[in-house]
């Protein structure tokens, strides 16, 4: 399989941004499907992320999507894809994450968990973090999200979509990440990946029993050819769950009550 070279991932990371829609993929209609794992977070300021469910009151997402003095809540679909809106009550951001202007700036570890004002209900299922597992280097996975159809189709957010990637491995950027694309371009040119309102949004494998969550993407790139600056269709920036599931288990019990530290909001 061919790889990218480092300096043609350094290019390619001088031009990431937040990950902010699956690019290239299909509209999930499935009522039994992703639907019932995956969510979109929006503040009162107008931005949109992704989140993956992991418990039936709480959402993993990245840590740069809580950075703004807003109001925040979580939008789920139901069966009949109508949207059902939850207020953020309490967040726990990772204790090593430093937030900064662009992907290049903002080290540590990418993640928060958010804790709702009620619980989703039966229309839902959380990932079992039990089987997160890691992300190998070869791997197919699936990327899932809430996010732009593409970076010019600004009213196409809000509709769950999804497409397969493959794991390019891990890389030291200012924090560390395993790079997923387009099985096919590499990032060479322009294919499937985040975009605009993916951040937060799970990276998954897929197994006879279902999906399994083993990422939260971070930040995306445009391809390496692009003649547009684009922080979509190239790098998928993703931060690996099962190396920091102590620390999410720890704030799932925090934000329940069970102990330790959490911020409200």
């Amino acid at each position: 399989m061919r790889t990218l070279s480092i300096l043609a991932l350094a290019a390619l990371t001088l031009f990431a941004g937040p990950a902010h829609a699956v690019l290239q993929g299909t509209t999930n209609r499935d009522p039994n499907g992703l639907r019932r794992s995956v969510v979109y977070i929006e503040n009162s300021e107008g931005e949109l992320c992704s989140g993956a469910v992991i418990a039936p009151d709480l959402v993993l997402t990245a840590a740069h999507c809580m950075m703004d003095h807003a109001g925040y809540r979580v939008v789920g679909v139901n069966r009949a894809f109508r949207p059902q809106a939850f207020d953020v009550v309490a967040t726990a951001v990772h204790p090593a994450f430093v937030q900064g202007t662009t992907p290049r700036t903002q080290p540590g570890v990418d993640l928060a968990i958010l804790k709702l004002g009620r619980p989703l209900g039966p229309d839902y299922a959380p990932f079992d973090l039990r089987r997160a597992g890691r992300i190998e280097t070869g791997e197919r996975v699936t990327i899932a999200g809430f996010g732009l159809l593409s970076e010019r189709a600004k009213r196409t957010a809000r509709t769950l979509r999804q497409t397969d990637l493959v794991s390019l491995g891990p890389v030291q950027v200012a924090n560390r990440v395993v790079i997923v694309t387009d099985r096919d371009r590499l990032a060479e040119t322009t294919g499937a990946g985040a975009c605009r309102g993916d951040s937060g949004g799970p990276i998954l494998s897929r197994t006879s029993a279902g999906y399994h969550l083993t990422g939260i993407v971070s930040w995306s790139s445009g391809a390496l050819r692009s003649r547009d600056p684009s922080a979509c269709g190239g790098l998928t920036a993703v931060t690996p769950v099962a190396e920091h599931l102590g620390w999410i288990v720890q704030g799932m019990q925090a934000l329940n009550g069970v102990g330790g530290a959490w911020s409200s909001r």
